[in-house]
C-alpha cells in the first residue's frame, strides 16, 4: 500500500490530525464525503484558521509548476479527491483513493449542518450568487467580499481580501475561486494569523448548488466523463485546464503500475516534488 504520513499544518494544525496517501505527485485525506463532512462538524468555530481543498488531476500539473500552491497542498488540514479519473487510475494500482468532490462536501453541509442564523463568509462569487444561497437556504448571515480579478498579484488587495476574513469570522469560509488562487490565498490567511474557521477552496460548488451552472447528465458524473461535458460548453475557457489534467494522469497511471508491478512498495513523499 501506499506510505501513510501524520498530516501537519504548522501552528494553526488543528487537534483531529489525519493521515494522507501521495498518489499522482498529490496528497489526499482519504475521506467519504460522510467523513469530511463529519469532520468539519467536529472542528470549533473559534479554532485557528485551516484549509480544506479538493485535488484533482490539474493540481498535479499546478503545484509543479508553482512552489506557493505546493506548499499548502501538503500543509492544508483535509484534502479529498475531486476526480473519478485518478480515482480510477488508483485502483488500477490496488489503491481507493475514495471520493468527496467539493460540490458533493458542500451539498451535504448545507442540506444537513449548516443553520438559517449560521455565520458564513464567503470570498469570490457574484451577489447574485449568494442571493441565490440565501434564498434557497433561508440564510440571515452571509457575508461577501469580493476581490477582483487576479487579485493574488495585488498585495493591497490580498490585504484588503484577508483582512474581510478576519473581521468577519465564520465556522466556513468559502473561497468560490478556482486553483490556484483560491489556495494561494488561504495560505495567506493561515500565515496572516488572525482568521479562525475553515477555508473551503470549492472553486464552483456554489453555483452548483444553487443551479447557478447547469450540471452534466447523471450518465457523466457517474462514468467520469464531466470534463468532457464542461469541455463542449466552454471549449476556450476550459481546453488548457483539461489539457493540464492529461499530465495529472498521467502520473497517476506511473503510480498505479509502481504499485501494481511491485516496483515499489509505495509511493513515497519526495514523489510529490518531482
Amino acid at each position: 500500500m501506499v506510505s501513510a504520513t501524520d498530516m501537519t499544518a504548522g501552528d494553526a494544525l488543528p487537534a483531529e490530525a489525519f493521515t494522507t496517501l501521495r498518489f499522482a505527485g498529490l496528497s489526499f485525506t482519504p475521506l467519504s464525503v460522510d467523513q469530511t463532512v463529519a469532520a468539519l462538524a467536529r472542528r470549533t468555530a473559534d479554532a485557528p484558521f485551516a484549509v480544506f481543498v479538493t485535488p484533482n488531476a490539474e493540481h498535479a500539473y499546478l503545484r509543479r509548476h508553482d512552489a506557493e500552491f505546493r506548499t499548502l497542498g501538503d500543509t492544508c488540514w483535509i484534502s479529498t479527491n475531486d476526480s473519478r479519473v485518478l480515482r480510477r487510475a488508483a485502483r488500477l494500482g490496488g489503491l481507493d483513493l475514495d471520493f468527496a468532490p467539493g460540490a458533493y462536501v458542500v451539498q451535504a453541509l448545507f442540506d444537513g449542518m449548516i443553520a438559517p442564523d449560521d455565520a458564513l463568509t464567503v470570498v469570490g462569487g457574484t451577489p447574485d450568487l449568494v442571493a441565490r444561497l440565501e434564498a434557497r437556504y433561508g440564510l440571515t448571515r452571509v457575508s461577501q467580499h469580493v476581490p477582483p480579478m487576479g487579485f493574488i498579484h495585488d498585495d493591497a488587495a490580498v490585504a484588503q481580501a484577508i483582512d474581510f476574513v478576519a473581521g468577519h469570522p465564520a465556522r466556513f469560509v468559502f473561497v468560490a475561486m478556482g486553483p490556484p488562487q483560491s489556495e494561494k490565498f488561504c495560505a495567506r490567511v493561515v500565515a496572516d494569523g488572525r482568521a479562525t474557521g475553515i477555508g473551503l477552496c470549492i472553486g464552483s460548488s456554489l453555483s452548483v448548488i444553487t443551479g447557478t451552472s447547469d450540471p452534466a447528465p447523471a450518465f457523466m458524473e457517474q462514468s467520469g466523463t464531466v470534463w468532457l461535458y464542461r469541455l463542449a460548453r466552454e471549449p476556450k475557457r476550459l481546453w488548457r485546464r483539461y489539457l493540464r489534467g492529461f499530465y495529472g494522469l498521467g502520473l497517476g497511471l506511473r503510480d498505479a503500475a509502481r504499485l501494481r508491478l511491485g516496483v515499489k512498495r509505495g509511493v513515497h513523499q519526495a514523489d510529490a516534488a518531482r
